[in-house]
């Protein structure tokens, strides 16, 4: 199963939602895969920490071969050489790099946009891939987009982002209409719920009744997301027993119905 964790409004917590499913289903004995396709490297920064510095092949080097494959061949576009262990069993991640951003105009002139779909489906031996984006609708997303099966969508509460969602589903409908017809949305994650405040819980009920697939799981504002931030663990790692953590466990959960 292949997800995509997106929304084009940044600060919803798409690395954090990304990096505790996935170590979730590692630990769930799972062979999980997270790629890392944002230019901020949050995922990677995340399940490396300090090992950060040894990921010599990145995401950017599989992009930087599909520009070489020429009328002779060359270049080798698969995955598997970019793909790096994490200290998680089960874990692996395809980290990010800065290079993705001079690459992406070249990249859209050359129409790769389907070169990650492709590589996905010929690569084995993974149990759950999840793709975390860039906050925005970019080469990257789209090619994400493109290769997954399933979308998440991280919300947090406000009213921005109510608005920003109207403009990201109808995105969505676009993307499933002209280039990945079995895409489905997977429903919308509720992040930073306060549910003893009025605001939040007017916004989900509005997304409701206006037939959003809001997911019943919702995560709660906590420092310990922080604090996994900085020791690079994920939540199920870092603290297993925490309230935070039994809702990403809740959320996983949900989604494997």
């Amino acid at each position: 199963m292949r997800r995509v964790i997106f929304n084009q409004k940044g600060g919803v917590g798409k690395s954090t939602i990304t990096c505790n499913l996935a170590a979730i289903s590692a630990v769930d004995g799972k062979r999980t895969l997270v790629i890392d396709l944002d230019i901020q490297g949050n995922a990677t920064q995340y399940l490396l920490g300090a090992k950060v510095a040894q990921a010599d092949k990145t995401i950017a080097h599989f992009f930087k071969d599909t520009l070489s494959l020429g009328i002779f061949g060359g270049g080798n576009s698969g995955l598997e050489g970019v793909i790096h262990e994490t200290p998680f069993p089960n874990l692996f991640i395809i980290p990010s790099h800065p290079e993705l951003e001079p690459l992406q105009a070249r990249l859209e002139s050359r129409y790769k946009i389907f070169k990650l779909k492709e590589a996905l489906e010929k690569l084995t031996g993974f149990d759950a891939i999840y793709m975390d984006t860039p906050p925005i609708l970019n080469f990257y997303s789209q090619s994400a987009l493109i290769a997954a099966d399933k979308c998440l969508i991280p919300f947090d509460c406000d009213a921005f982002s109510r608005e920003a969602l109207y403009t990201l589903m109808q995105a969505l409908k676009e993307v499933k209409a002209d280039h990945n017809s079995s895409l489905e949305i997977e429903g919308i994650i509720v992040n930073q719920y306060q549910k003893q405040m009025n605001l939040p819980r007017q916004l989900v009920e509005t997304l409701i009744a206006e037939g959003h697939p809001v997911l019943e799981s919702k995560i709660s504002p906590s420092v310990k997301i922080r604090e996994s931030h900085s020791v690079a663990q994920p939540l199920v790692h870092y603290v297993p027993y925490h309230k935070l953590t039994d809702e990403f466990r809740a959320l996983y959960a949900e989604i494997h119905q």
